[in-house]
């Protein structure tokens, strides 16, 4: 049957990662998150870095919702300022997004990913219509870089723990991670690989 082939293809797709409770994670640190696994996808040499992609989902009024989240179980989306995964664009024919934040599949076929946490943006309020900024993992590694600022309160307080490791830095930048954020107005589909 038609509908068995993706199945199938699935099946038989040996993961570029840990399994999830093996991976890097941290709370609402879904940028370094995807950062680790890329490092780990580098380090680990299964697939080529070149195939896969660093993908950051924001708007301009930083509201994007997203299915399936672990942050709110049931049937609700998650109102997120914006979110990081890894795409894995597999020269076996298939793509697979890593979403260390979802309930979905560990990795997870990429059309059920994007039906089942995108849904439609016929369904969706203009406002929260997500714009998608598509990185080569390896300029991501080389070029993204977080100070944790934006995770502190005006006061200074962690609005949530950092996680263990140094923050992630470039030669030069300290912070480059909301520069992936920002999404322009005129801003759609974008690949800053380069």
């Amino acid at each position: 049957m038609e509908g068995d082939v993706p199945a199938a293809a699935a099946a038989r797709y040996q993961p570029a990662s840990p399994p999830r409770d093996a991976c890097v994670y941290n709370s609402c640190y879904c940028e370094e998150n995807i950062w680790k696994l890329c490092e780990y996808i580098k380090n680990h040499d299964q697939y080529p870095l070149e195939e896969c992609y660093a993908v950051f989902i924001s708007n301009e009024r930083k509201m994007i919702p997203i299915w399936k989240q672990q942050a709110r179980p049931g049937d609700g989306p998650v109102i997120w300022d914006y979110h990081v995964v890894l795409l894995h664009v597999s020269s076996g024919g298939q793509s697979f997004i890593y979403d260390l934040d979802t309930v979905l599949p560990f990795p997870c076929p990429f059309d059920t990913y994007v039906e089942d946490a995108f849904k439609s943006d016929e369904d969706i309020h203009p406002q929260f219509r997500r714009k998608f900024r598509v990185i080569r993992a390896d300029s991501y590694l080389k070029n993204f870089a977080s100070d944790r600022s934006h995770m502190k309160d005006s006061s200074g307080n962690w609005r949530e723990p950092p996680p263990s490791y140094p923050c992630i830095e470039t030669g030069v930048l300290k912070s480059t991670g909301q520069l992936f954020c920002s999404m322009p107005l005129n801003l759609g589909l974008c690949d800053v690989s380069s």
